[in-house]
């Protein structure tokens, strides 16, 4: 056996503090990391949130001194067989986190939470939704979809959505009735009361 890269899964936000440990053990990391808009700050986040990759011989180095690492949830496997990436895979992360970070980072398309949003193309095209909230990784998002009287959550590539501008927002009516037929009162229906 020689060293091959595994893949690591981590705690939530714990991938520096595990690169951290194993680099201090003499084992070569690889967490990818980019850059991405925090309203109107920047930060260096993991590519692959709670994953990163070392480069392990597990005859030269036992595998507990890996699994064992404080922060680590598992070394991946599937079965009894460890999960490994090619050399191949690894460098073309390492090209794409290169364009990106060339790009100036990820994108960010400026949606909060409850903004209205319709799809600019595909089979949705012109379709309205309510964007609920970013997925990871940051190019897909969550929006809420209503069809048919039904309300469904989504999982689409941010890339696909636009505002809608405010002149285009559907207005919400307000409701006549508080159940039941008792009728809520408009201010347009108000008449003056007399005074005692």
């Amino acid at each position: 056996m020689s060293e091959q890269w595994v893949v690591l899964f981590t705690k939530s936000n714990a991938e520096r503090q595990v690169s951290s440990a194993l680099y201090e053990r003499g084992i070569e990391v690889f967490l990818p990391t980019v850059k991405r808009r925090y309203g109107h700050q920047w930060q260096e986040c993991p590519f692959f949130p709670c994953y990163l990759f070392a480069r392990v011989d597990f005859e030269q180095v036992s595998y507990s001194t890996v699994a064992w690492t404080l922060g680590l949830r598992r070394v991946v496997a599937f079965g009894d067989r460890l999960a490994v990436m090619p050399d191949e895979a690894i460098e073309m992360i390492r090209q794409r986190l290169t364009e990106i970070e060339a790009q100036g980072g990820l994108p960010t398309y400026g949606f909060q939470r409850g903004d209205e949003v319709r799809f600019k193309e595909g089979p949705l095209q012109g379709l309205h939704a309510i964007f609920e909230g970013p997925m990871e990784p940051a190019e897909r998002v969550q929006v809420l979809i209503r069809f048919l009287g039904q309300t469904y959550q989504r999982e689409v590539a941010a890339a696909n959505l636009e505002r809608v501008p405010q002149s285009e927002r559907k207005q919400k009516r307000p409701r006549r009735t508080r159940g039941r037929g008792r009728r809520i009162r408009q201010p347009a229906d108000a008449s003056p009361r007399s005074g005692n």
